[in-house]
């Protein structure tokens, strides 16, 4: 990565809508496009062309206006590698934009097609192709969920998944995701020995297919799929475990947060470890008595060898342990999996209720002080709920926060930021389409340069990456 870095205290700037400002054609022959994806699974119905033009960025009332009227003006569905070879090589030939989505899970409009053109829709490469000890390869659009399922009959599982892991691709989580259920274990996507190797098709009118091994991933991780088609990935796999989901209650915060901190160690075999604030409780309405609405509670994924110190460790603190119960335990009494009452799935119970809240997503100064967030909950008060993830990041232990903030408005939203940042955190702000005003906060120069390489002629995902422009993209 260079230096050159956005201002995290300014408003970002809106990209442009229009395919021409990004130096790609205008006023394409539809006809001739679809002609020539003829054979194809081919969708220009308008309610079709709508609904795959979207993803979770209703989660921010910014990106709900901005990107509400974002809709692609065909859509393929492709279950080959082939098939993405021609839809590429048809895309670079009229210099159409093209995104690709996957479960469209992404909060962040990821796969919105911000100036039209065409959307590639990559749910339909779901194979699982191999399964080896230590190891997965699965095509793209292949679901998290699937993938773990398929692991399991090994005696194996996947090292990490996002909370949305029945619907989200695994390639949708290497290009716009970070880290997950079972980062507390395996640390983050990034981190060395958890992706092997993935395929790459490039936008190009001879499209070529590229594989990236170990840290080459890099160039297309988190990219916000703007450098690349991704269309196989190998993964690292571990020995599965069959994990109890436990709840901890506390009657105070600081208790939930010292807890965590304590149960960061090696001496836990843990998958999660996510502190929940009371006032969330209403919103989780199946877990009843198991999450009161006058208890904070710790949502945990706790290995069976691990359980009697963990009980021990939350009532040392001042806790008691209101479930523990293995999936299928779970499944039979009608509740959720810890797994979906953690990440983002915390955001989204309230959501689903209440669209006058947002959030924010926070990591915290190394080595994390309980007391930082005890102040903010004190500041903050009801315009903020507090909701922790306790992870590992280039192999030491560390704490994140998606934290749910009322909206008031964008000037408000940004008061709130700058007061959090002034504590010596960082934002990474869900209510920006680009990767660096989002989180990287700089133009990683790597993954650009891999741009001109894969889409040299600047077609994926015009407008959601600062660091290219027009005037990079290859003559002819």
């Amino acid at each position: 990565m260079n230096s050159q870095r956005t201002d995290a205290h300014a408003i970002p700037p809106v990209p442009s809508h229009r395919a021409a400002d990004h130096g790609l054609n205008a006023q394409p022959d539809w006809a001739r496009v679809a002609a020539e994806l003829h054979g194809l699974n081919v969708m220009a119905e308008p309610r079709q062309r709508k609904a795959l033009s979207k993803d979770f960025y209703w989660y921010s009332p910014v990106l709900a206006a901005e990107l509400r009227d974002c809709v692609a003006d065909l859509v393929v569905r492709v279950s080959t590698e082939d098939d993405v070879v021609r839809v590429a090589a048809v895309a670079a030939h009229h210099r159409l934009p093209l995104t690709v989505r996957g479960g469209g899970t992404g909060n962040y409009g990821q796969c919105v097609p911000l100036a039209g053109g065409l959307v590639l829709d990559v749910s339909g490469m779901q194979r699982v192709l191999d399964i080896a000890p230590g190891r997965v390869r699965v095509q793209g659009g292949a679901k998290l969920f699937d993938i773990e399922m398929a692991a399991r009959e090994t005696g194996q599982a996947l090292r990490m998944w996002p909370s949305t892991w029945r619907v989200a691709t695994i390639a949708g989580f290497i290009s716009g995701g970070f880290g997950g259920v079972g980062s507390i274990a395996h640390g983050v996507l990034r981190d060395p020995g958890n992706l092997i190797t993935c395929r790459v098709v490039t936008v190009e009118r001879e499209p070529r297919v590229l594989k990236l091994q170990g840290d080459e991933i890099q160039q297309v991780h988190h990219a916000f799929g703007t450098n690349g088609i991704i269309t196989e990935v190998e993964v690292a796999l571990s020995p599965a475990v069959q994990w109890l989901n436990v709840i901890a209650l506390f009657p105070d915060y600081r208790q939930v947060l010292h807890t965590c901190m304590a149960a960061s160690s090696p001496a836990f075999e843990l998958f999660l470890l996510s502190a929940v604030d009371r006032r969330f409780a209403p919103y989780y309405a199946t877990l009843k008595e198991r999450f009161p609405s006058d208890r904070h509670a710790i949502f945990a994924m706790v290995a069976p060898g691990s359980m009697a110190a963990f009980e021990h460790l939350v009532h040392a603190h001042g806790g008691s342990v209101s479930m523990a119960m293995d999936e299928t335990a779970a499944e039979a009494a009608g509740l959720p999996p810890a797994c979906e009452c953690a990440y983002n799935h915390t955001t989204l119970q309230v959501l689903k209720v209440d669209r006058s809240w947002t959030y924010l997503q926070i990591a915290y100064p190394q080595p994390f002080d309980p007391e930082v967030v005890m102040r903010q909950l004190e500041r903050f008060g009801e315009d903020v709920w507090q909701h922790q993830e306790f992870a590992k990041m280039h192999g030491q232990y560390a704490t994140f926060a998606i934290v749910l903030a009322r909206w008031r408005g964008l000037a408000h939203q940004y008061e709130l930021i700058r007061s959090i940042e002034g504590d010596g955190c960082t934002i990474f702000n869900p209510h920006t389409v680009t990767i660096e005003d989002g989180g990287m906060k700089t133009i990683d120069t790597t993954q650009i340069e891999f741009k001109k390489r894969a889409d040299p002629y600047g077609l994926m995902n015009p407008g959601k990456t600062r660091g290219w422009s027009p005037a990079m993209a290859r003559a002819g």
